[in-house]
C-alpha cells in the first residue's frame, strides 16, 4: 500500500511538472521578460527543474535524523534571510511587497526556506520525549509561538498567504502529534480573523479582496486580472481554443505565464482539462 501510494503521488508530481512545463511554453514566449526569447522562461524552468530534482533526491537518500539535528540552522538561516528582505540594496520591493533577496548572483524568496525550517523545528519538537502535545504549553504555546517567529517577518513583508500556509501546516502537526483539538480550532479561527483584519488594513490588500468579488466594478484597475482571467475562462469553454491558441496571453492578462497561468489552461484546453 505504501508503495503504490509513492507511485501515485510521483505519477501526480510528474503529470503537473509536464503540464506545467507545456503551459509555460505557451506562455511565456509572449511575455516582455522574455527579452524576444521565446525559450527565455522554459530554459529558466528546466534549470530549476533539473536543481530540485536533484536535491529532492538527496534529500530522500539522506538520514532524516539530519534535518532533525540542524532544525536550528535551518530556522537560524531562515529567520536571517527574512531580515535581509529589509535591508536596503538586498531585499526587492516588488508589487508593494518585500519578499525577494538579491545576492545579485542569485534572486530567492527567503520564505521558502521557512517553510523547511518551520517543519523541522515544529517534528524535532514533537519528537522529543519529553514533549508532552496533551499539556497546553508543550503541545501549544511553545511551538506556535516560535514559529510565530518566521511567520512575523513574512507577515511583515506583506507575504500574508504564505505566512498563512506555514501557520495552518503547524497546527496541523501539532494536531497530530496529539496537541487539545480545541485549542487549535479556537486558534485557527483567530487566525483567519486576524488576517482578514490585516488585509483589510493594508489598502493593496483590500483593494485585492474587493475586486475578487466584484471584478466588473474596476474592470481596467484593480480589477483587470480577475476580468481578465473570467475571459478566458469564458473563452475556452469545455473543450479550450487548442494549445498554443489562447488569446489572453497576447499581453492581454498580465501574468499570464506565473500567477495567472491557470486561467490559460481554461482557455486554450478547455474546463475539463482544468
Amino acid at each position: 500500500m505504501q508503495r503504490s501510494s509513492i507511485y501515485l503521488l510521483l505519477v501526480s508530481v510528474v503529470g503537473l511538472v509536464t503540464l506545467g512545463v507545456v503551459m509555460l511554453f505557451s506562455t511565456s514566449a509572449y511575455a516582455q521578460e522574455a527579452h524576444g526569447d521565446i525559450y527565455y522562461f522554459v530554459k529558466k524552468d528546466a534549470f530549476w527543474l533539473v536543481v530540485g530534482t536533484i536535491v529532492c533526491v538527496a534529500g530522500a537518500l539522506t538520514d532524516y535524523h539530519l534535518w532533525q539535528r540542524s532544525w536550528k540552522i535551518w530556522f537560524g538561516a531562515s529567520a536571517f534571510l527574512l531580515m535581509l528582505c529589509f535591508v536596503p540594496h538586498i531585499g526587492m520591493k516588488i508589487n508593494g511587497s518585500h519578499r525577494w533577496v538579491n545576492l545579485h548572483l542569485l534572486v530567492f524568496q527567503p520564505s521558502e526556506f521557512a517553510k523547511i525550517a518551520a517543519v523541522f523545528f515544529v517534528a524535532w519538537w514533537f519528537s522529543r520525549e519529553e514533549t508532552n502535545p496533551g499539556k497546553i504549553l508543550h503541545g501549544f504555546v511553545i511551538p506556535i509561538g516560535v514559529v510565530m517567529i518566521l511567520i512575523g517577518l513574512i507577515a511583515k513583508e506583506v507575504d500574508l498567504g504564505t505566512a498563512a500556509l506555514i501557520g495552518a501546516t503547524t497546527l496541523a502537526i501539532c494536531l497530530v502529534a496529539g496537541a487539545n483539538w480545541v485549542l487549535i480550532a479556537g486558534l485557527c479561527g483567530a487566525g483567519l480573523a486576524g488576517l482578514f483584519g490585516i488585509a483589510m488594513l493594508i489598502p493593496e490588500r483590500a483593494a485585492r479582496m474587493t475586486t475578487f468579488m466584484h471584478p466588473e466594478a474596476d474592470k481596467l484597475g484593480k480589477g483587470l486580472q480577475q476580468w481578465q482571467a473570467l475571459i478566458a475562462f469564458g473563452s475556452g469553454g469545455f473543450d479550450g481554443l487548442g494549445l498554443g491558441n489562447g488569446r489572453q496571453k497576447l499581453l492581454y492578462l498580465p501574468y499570464a505565464h506565473t500567477d495567472f497561468i491557470f486561467p490559460m489552461i481554461g482557455e486554450e484546453l478547455g474546463l475539463r482539462a482544468t
